[in-house]
């Protein structure tokens, strides 16, 4: 065989080679296992039988019994609300109440009422707020909204399911006064670098009976009645705050709220 005719053949066989090494490498057959993950396994989380029941992980912050778990948020003095027939109630006068616990990322249901002869309109109408994050006393921290928006119109962003002055629900979902309503709201909080300047911002998805309301928006800093919301007060955990709003109407109720917390 000549010295070229030996080169040809050689040449030959490498590029069958490669073919062949290449159609290994592609066209590998895919088995169902190479994309099965087994471990860590989730932990096992029992639902409540019903939804006025807790999950089996659940923190029960009221269970209708006491306020065992709240205290007031400007002096930390037990808790002045009401609590009668299984319904936490608003007292005006007492002031915001707030957990003792303290929480980062986490899991909210709650349940409220607006009095069936509800007065007043706007604003002044069943006006009181959850704050996700309390971060100093009166009203600092990130306000998700509760007011009557039944047939009773307001600024948007300031109506039941609100992120207070922030972002307005994407729907309106509200009962008649005198019915209960459900939020269930997933908050993960701000994070900040070592210098106090924000990392993160702080997101809500958030469902007014069983409505999707807030769909894991980015908050702009805390909630201010006047001005622009702004990240200024860096926090670690804090308690989930109650707002005692001095609206004239008569004050609206509370009952079955429970918190689960959530993994950084």
């Amino acid at each position: 065989m000549s010295i070229r005719a030996f080169i040809s053949v050689c040449g030959v066989a490498l590029a069958a080679a490669g073919v062949v090494l290449a159609t290994a490498q592609q066209g590998a057959k895919p088995r169902p296992e190479d994309t099965e993950v087994w471990e860590p396994e989730p932990p096992v989380v029992t639902p409540g039988s019903t939804d006025a029941e807790p999950p089996s992980d659940a923190i029960v912050l009221f269970d209708g019994t006491n306020l065992d778990e709240w205290v007031n948020t400007n002096d930390k003095a037990p808790a002045g609300w009401t609590v009668a027939d299984g319904v936490l109630t608003v007292e005006k006068k007492a002031g915001n109440i707030e957990t003792k616990r303290t929480f980062r990322n986490y899991q909210l249901h709650l349940e409220w009422r607006i009095p069936t002869h509800i007065t007043g309109e706007g604003q002044g109408r069943g006006n009181s707020g959850v704050f996700l994050a309390s971060t100093g006393p009166g009203d600092a921290g990130y306000e998700i909204q509760v007011l009557d928006s039944f047939e009773n119109r307001t600024y948007v962003n300031g109506m039941a399911g609100s992120i207070y002055k922030q972002h307005i629900p994407l729907a309106n979902a509200m009962r008649r006064p005198g019915e209960w309503q459900t939020y269930d709201i997933v908050w993960t909080a701000p994070t900040w670098n070592a210098d106090g300047s924000l990392r993160t911002p702080a997101y809500v998805t958030a469902f007014h009976n069983g409505v999707l309301i807030q769909n894991h928006v980015e908050l702009k800093g805390e909630t201010l009645y006047i001005g622009q919301p702004e990240y200024n007060r860096p926090y670690d955990r804090a308690p989930i705050k109650l707002q005692a709003h001095g609206d004239p109407s008569p004050p609206i109720s509370f009952r079955n709220i429970w918190v689960r917390e959530l993994p950084d």
